[in-house]
């Protein structure tokens, strides 16, 4: 399933991964902040989420370090959405 059937045919959990200062610069509408360094910290919840996650950075490469590294820990449903433009077109295109 690519991201733009996921956005349409679920209610995802997205998660920033950049640092709190780019996320109040300008974020995806619902995201939720949790910078690349924090993402050790929340692998229980992301084992418990019952939805896919995307994760999304300024460019690709943070979300793709955190889906490389959760996936390598067993959590699964998990897709790197590249950045923040990435998201946002694929948002609007949901709309």
């Amino acid at each position: 399933m690519n991201l733009h059937q996921l956005l349409q045919q679920s209610e995802p959990l997205i998660v920033d991964v950049r640092e709190p200062f780019e996320f109040e610069m300008g974020h995806a509408e619902g995201a939720r902040n949790i910078p690349l360094g924090q993402i050790p910290g929340h692998i229980d919840e992301f084992r418990t989420v019952d939805k896919p996650i995307i994760f999304y950075c300024r460019s690709g490469m943070r979300s793709g370090q955190a889906v490389a590294f959760l996936g390598g820990l067993g959590v699964h449903d998990i897709y790197n959405g590249g950045g923040l433009e990435d998201m946002l077109h694929l948002m609007k295109n949901q709309a």
